[in-house]
């Protein structure tokens, strides 16, 4: 997967289509990702020990393919290219400024 956590992306596809946020999580097996404060969906909860009941907003996962992401430089959804360093250690970057995106 191109993506971590942490990551800054944007939504290319869908109905959070245009909006931007951080990565969350990752789930690399089912090739997804959970964005924050995008894709909200409603859970009924029961009451148990932990805390009372009700119903809790929380965000669902969203494909890999419907989010893109942002680079520092451009400002814009970028795809990513890989780029080896002088001292052996590979980095991701922007094809379309050759930014550096690790930090």
């Amino acid at each position: 997967m191109l993506l971590k956590k942490g990551d800054m992306v944007k939504v290319i596809a869908g109905r959070e289509k245009e909006k931007t946020g951080k990565i969350l999580k990752t789930i690399a097996e089912r090739d997804r990702v959970v964005v924050e404060k995008i894709n909200l969906v409603k859970r009924h909860r029961k009451p148990d020990a932990k805390g009372k009941g009700g119903i809790v907003e929380k965000e669902s996962s969203l494909h890999v393919s419907n989010v893109m992401l942002l680079c520092g430089k451009c400002n814009t959804g970028v795809r990513i290219g890989y780029k080896m360093l002088d001292d052996g250690k590979k980095v991701r970057v922007c094809n379309k400024c050759k930014e550096i995106l690790d930090v």
